[in-house]
C-alpha cells in the first residue's frame, strides 16, 4: 500500500487564500520589508512588511514595493499596538490597500472597527484562549498564537504547543502557531495540534531577502548554543527574547544608556534604553550596540539561504513526513 504523504493546506483568512500555509513573522525595525515580504508571497505564502516605527510616507512605498514585486501575492503589515503612531499605521495601510493586518505587543479593540470599515483583515497575536474568544468577539479574521519559543516581544512563558490546542477549541477562526517553527515537522507537528497555519520569524530573518546587515547575519549564524540566548525586558513592558550581545548584557545589568533624546515612539515607556533605536543599530550592522531578537531556535540555523530555498527545503521535508 502506498504511503500517504503530509500535504500542506491552502490557508484561508477571510477571502484570502494562501496556497502555502506560512506566514512570515513581521520583523522590526525594517527586518522585514517589501523584498522579504514580495519573495514570501510569490512562493504562496503570506509575506508582511514589519511597519513600527516607519514613518507613514515610508510605509505607503514599502507597500507599493511590495506589490509591484508581487502583484498577485498576499502582502500584509506586522505593526506593534504598543507603538503610537499605532492607529496611523493600521489607517495608512488599509489606505494603501493592504491585504491584512497582523498586530502584536499589545492589544487594541480600536483595530477591529478600522478593518470592518475597510474589510480588510485584522489579526491579533494572542497567547491565550482568552484574549482568542476575545478576538473571535471583536471581529478577528483569525488569530497568531504565539508561545515562549519566538523571537522578540513575549506575552507568555507557555509553549505555543500548549496554547494551540486551547485556542483551537475555544474559537472557529483559523489558528496559525507561531513560536519555534523552523522545519517541516515543526509545521505538520503545528496542524496536527489544530492549527491552519504557521508564522515563521527567525527563519526567514536568516535569509537573503532579510533587509539586515551582513554583521547582523553573522550574529545570527554564531548563535548556536542555549546560553546565546536571553530574555530581556523591554521598555514596552514586554520580556523580549534576544541574542547575547554586548548591548543585551548591559540590559540585564541594568546598565544600558539611557536615551538622550526621545522620539516618543511608544503610547508607555519604561524609558530605560531607547528599544527603536537598539534595534535599527543592529539592523544596520552595529552588533556591539544593538539589539539583536530572535527566537530561541536560531541556534540550529547554520547557512543563510534564500526564500525560494527556504521554501523548497520545507516542502522536501513535508512532502517526506507520512500522513
Amino acid at each position: 500500500m502506498e504511503e500517504k504523504k503530509v500535504k500542506l493546506p491552502e490557508l484561508k483568512i477571510g477571502k484570502l487564500i494562501a496556497k502555502v500555509p506560512i506566514v512570515q513573522g513581521g520583523m522590526a525595525i525594517r527586518l522585514s520589508t517589501a523584498k522579504l515580504a514580495s519573495a514570501v508571497a510569490n512562493e504562496g505564502g503570506i509575506g508582511l512588511i514589519a511597519a513600527s516605527g516607519m514613518p507613514f510616507e515610508e510605509l505607503r512605498s514599502e507597500i507599493k514595493l511590495a506589490r509591484k514585486l508581487s502583484p498577485a501575492g498576499i502582502i500584509g503589515i506586522n505593526v506593534m499596538v504598543a507603538a503610537r503612531e499605532f492607529r496611523g499605521i493600521v489607517a495608512t495601510a488599509i489606505e494603501e490597500g493592504i491585504d491584512l493586518i497582523v498586530a502584536g505587543a499589545g492589544f487594541s479593540r480600536d483595530m477591529f472597527a478600522l478593518g470592518k470599515e475597510s474589510g480588510t483583515p485584522i489579526v491579533p497575536i494572542v497567547s491565550s484562549a482568552k484574549l482568542a474568544k476575545i478576538s473571535q468577539s471583536l471581529g478577528a479574521a483569525a488569530v497568531v498564537v504565539e508561545g515562549a519559543e519566538a523571537g522578540g516581544h513575549l506575552g507568555t512563558n507557555r509553549s505555543s504547543r500548549e496554547i494551540v490546542p486551547e485556542v483551537r477549541a475555544a474559537v472557529d477562526l483559523p489558528v496559525i502557531g507561531a513560536g519555534g517553527v523552523l522545519h517541516g515537522e515543526d509545521i505538520a507537528g503545528m496542524l496536527r495540534l489544530g492549527a491552519n497555519g504557521v508564522q515563521m520569524g527567525s527563519r526567514f530573518a536568516a535569509s537573503v531577502e532579510a533587509n539586515s546587515s551582513d554583521e547582523l547575519k553573522k550574529v545570527y549564524l554564531r548563535a548556536n548554543k542555549p546560553e546565546d540566548f536571553v530574555l530581556v525586558h523591554s521598555p514596552v513592558g514586554l520580556p523580549g527574547q534576544a541574542i547575547r550581545t554586548p548591548f543585551s548584557e548591559k540590559i540585564l545589568l541594568e546598565k544600558a544608556p539611557k536615551p538622550e533624546v526621545c522620539d516618543a515612539c511608544l503610547k508607555k515607556c519604561s524609558h530605560k534604553y531607547c528599544i527603536i533605536r537598539a534595534l535599527t543599530r543592529a539592523q544596520q550592522g552595529d552588533v556591539e550596540t544593538g539589539l539583536v531578537f530572535s527566537g530561541r531556535r536560531m541556534q540550529e540555523i547554520h547557512e543563510i539561504l534564500s526564500v525560494k530555498e527556504i521554501f523548497a527545503y520545507l516542502r522536501r521535508e513535508t512532502d517526506a513526513i507520512p500522513e
